[in-house]
């Protein structure tokens, strides 16, 4: 292919980006304009019902299948079409973070809209000096985490993997921004600049469960997949402290974030930390939190792929 045409390609893909992009952001305007409560049942709606229609329907229902050998058909495809809701619901809420997140430590639960399990935990980690991990999943409303943490005083500097349409990247970026954090993208340079947060004694928070070709060979739902070894190899380096984190959705609009209990990697012979046997805990720990929210997890993305 000739230069010229390179160009034009690129030229032609910029363009077909920024016409997507005006439309998504035309959407999230207009769905400023509901009440948070509305807007997000809509875009759970909208989702539903387009979702099924894309050629990523196949792919979700295709890992369900696996995952889920003995399930019905129909139970397949209830969950794939409620987890393209729970996507719509993801994307709205960039636009009602502030309102979504009323949380006020020591409210009794069950009032407002966030309720938090591992509040020692939280405080602990405040009053000492780290270096911590957090590792979480796309599940529920993963964005709450330094949003939440932010709330108890707690700074996490959180990785993430921007979209791949240019101008939703730029927006979610400004979006996700928080008094309590800092984001990374996951590009070249972003693991020197979480190791730099760890090596101050900071805290660093990360998705785990997203396709990673250079991965560590692990399985999830018993099937052969590569994970990234960036959290085992931090902690090893750095002697961090690491902790599973999640956010679920609860009925009638409502999210639990769960801190969980310091976890002990496994170790070689040696003494090291194993970054395989850790990088398979970790898909573990994941594959638990699915099996016991499924609708709640991104199916349409290719876990497996090697």
């Amino acid at each position: 292919m000739s230069a010229t045409l390179r160009r034009l390609g690129a030229r032609l893909r910029l363009a077909r980006d920024f016409v997507l992009a005006q439309l998504v952001f035309g959407l999230l305007a207009l769905l400023k304009r509901l009440p948070a409560r509305r807007a997000l049942d809509f875009a759970d709606w909208l989702a539903r019902t387009v979702g099924p229609l894309t050629p990523r329907h196949r792919v979700a229902v295709d890992n369900l299948r696996h995952a889920y050998p003995g399930m019905s058909a129909a139970e397949i495809q209830r969950i794939a079409r409620a987890n393209w809701g729970q996507m719509g619901r993801v994307a709205a809420e960039y636009v009602f973070l502030d309102q979504i997140f009323d949380y006020v430590p020591y409210r009794p639960e069950g009032e407002g809209n966030i309720d938090v399990d591992g509040i020692a935990l939280f405080e602990d980690l405040r009053a000492r000096q780290g270096p911590f991990i957090f590792f979480t999943a796309h599940i529920g409303c993963f964005e709450l985490l330094p949003v939440c943490a932010a709330a108890f005083d707690l700074e996490v500097t959180a990785l993430f993997r921007q979209p791949n349409n240019p101008f939703i990247a730029r927006r979610v970026l400004d979006a996700r921004r928080t008094d309590g954090g800092h984001l990374v993208p996951s590009k070249a340079g972003a693991a020197r600049n979480l190791a730099a947060r760890l090596e101050e004694g900071r805290a660093v928070g990360m998705l785990v469960d997203q396709k990673f070709r250079k991965g560590e060979p692990t399985l999830f739902f018993g099937r052969p997949c590569r994970t990234n070894p960036l959290v085992p190899k931090l902690a090893r380096q750095y002697g961090a402290e690491v902790y599973p984190v999640r956010c679920i959705r609860l009925p009638n609009g409502r999210y639990r974030l769960e801190l969980e209990p310091r976890l002990d990697l496994p170790r070689t012979v040696d003494g090291d930390i194993d970054i395989t046997a850790s990088a398979q805990v970790l898909n573990d720990i994941v594959e638990r939190w699915v099996r016991e929210t499924p609708e709640q997890w991104m199916w349409f993305h290719r876990r497996w792929q090697v």
